[in-house]
Parts: structure tokens; sequence; C-alpha cells
């Protein structure tokens, strides 16, 4: 089956199953190499090559990163945080956002509704963290009406892969 897809920047790019199999088996090991993408799927190497960089090019793929275990990193606290505004115009929701995005603690941030305003998955190094964060983001903003956050006890799942087969449709 083919997809034609149409990318922020209205440019058509066409998916195959192969595209679609590429991009389901770079989002679980980005670390593959070339030549053992190309083996699994039955394509030469350069096809694949070729495939995988236009799936960058096309904006498919946005970043290749690696992923660090939480229990090496020391202890953490991790937060989902709600956040209610006094205004929600949409200078004040971009302002809410421009003062939060670029804070390393905040991992997430989602604009959401109904309900808070804000939904962020912060982590910190412990309560004494997340009180400088409370701070820093939320209680010296006069826009802030109400933040309430549940703590982490427990990760039952965490994952950044997206589900390929909720994102295309099949054409016509």
């Amino acid at each position: 089956m083919i997809y034609s897809i149409i990318t922020n920047s209205m440019k058509s790019i066409t998916l195959d199953e192969t595209d679609l199999h590429l991009l389901d088996a770079l989002q679980r090991d980005a670390s593959q190499s070339n030549q053992a993408l190309a083996e699994r799927f039955h394509i030469s190497p350069p096809t694949c090559l070729r495939r995988v960089r236009r799936l960058r090019e096309g904006g498919w793929i946005a970043a290749e990163v690696a992923l660090v275990d939480p229990a090496h990193a020391g202890p953490l606290l991790t937060a989902v945080v709600e956040v209610s505004l006094d205004r929600q115009d949409a200078d004040s929701l971009a302002a809410f956002e421009q003062r939060v995005v670029p804070d390393e603690a905040v991992q997430q941030c989602y604009r959401v509704s109904p309900g808070p305003d804000f939904v962020l998955i912060v982590t910190v190094g412990d309560m004494a963290g997340y009180q400088a964060l409370a701070q820093r983001l939320f209680t010296s903003d006069a826009n802030v009406r109400n933040v309430k956050a549940f703590f982490s006890l427990a990760r039952a799942k965490f994952s950044t892969r997206l589900p390929l087969a909720g994102l295309v449709a099949p054409p016509g």
C-alpha cells in the first residue's frame, strides 16, 4: 500500500510499507546500521540509505537521540503538572509556553482542553528542585491561577515511539 502525505512544508512525500517499516524500526532503535536495516527489510544498502535520507529531509525523522536510563541518572523526581491561567488569550498562552519550554526540567509541555490550560511533564532531582521550579515558572507568573502536581511513584511504561498506523491514512 502507498501513502501520500502532505508535510508541514506542503511538500508531498509518498510513503510505502517499506518506509513505514523503516520508520518503526528506527523509532525502536536508531543505532541500527544501514546494512542491518537493509538486510532486515530486504532492500539494498544504497536504497535503504536513500529512503532514510528522504525520511529525514521530509521531516519524518525529527531527531536521533540517546535515551538515558533513569536508573543510572541518580535519584529523580518526575511530576505531571496541571497549570491553569487567569487569562487564556493567544498572547497569554504563548507567553507561558515561551517561559516554560526552554526550562531543562520541563520535558514535555501540552496545551490542553478542557480542564487546565497546560499539562507539563517535569523531572527534577528532588522535592527542593521541584520547589525551585515551581517558584521559577509558576509562583513568579501573575497569570498562573492554579497549579496541581502529581508525583510519580513508579513508571509502568515510557515510550517515544509513535504508532504510525494512526498517523497515515490510505489515499482516496
